[in-house]
């Protein structure tokens, strides 16, 4: 099984006073490490967000985060997919229940999950899964 890593997760796992941090470590040593995957989206989500000036526990800007991501990268399990469908087209995705504006980017790395045969790894408990075709299943809650 590989295991898409949401943003939250990426940034439990490099930010040591993250509330989550040991959570997410014990979880990714036990489960996550045998295979994993990132993809632009949510390399891009930890960049911005860790890399911002007012984010408690920053090291510097996204150019200095690139660091931390290049190392979770070179780490073995490792694969990157590319953005590679469209919630427009996708026979995985019913677009009529995108119902809220928060669920876009949710809903796009669980159907992204499922069309590599993988989960979207996360520690967001209240992520809505009803959007992509048997997202329950890809689902993994960490």
């Amino acid at each position: 099984m590989c295991y898409l890593l949401d943003v939250n997760v990426l940034i439990a796992l490099i930010d040591p006073a993250h509330v989550q941090h040991d959570q997410a470590h014990e979880w990714f040593g036990r489960v996550g490490h045998k295979g994993f995957a990132t993809c632009p989206i949510t390399e891009n989500g930890l960049l911005r967000i860790v890399g911002h000036p007012k984010y408690p526990n920053s090291p510097g800007p996204p150019s200095v985060v690139v660091a931390a991501l290049a190392a979770i990268r070179g780490l073995p399990g490792h694969t990157f997919w590319p953005d590679s469908l469209s919630l427009v087209e996708s026979p995985l995705v019913d677009p009529a229940l995108l119902s809220s504006h928060s669920r876009v980017t949710d809903s796009y790395l669980l159907a992204l999950a499922r069309a590599n045969k993988g989960k979207l790894a996360t520690l967001d408990h209240k992520l809505a899964t009803e959007v992509v075709a048997d997202g329950k299943s890809s689902l993994a809650l960490i």
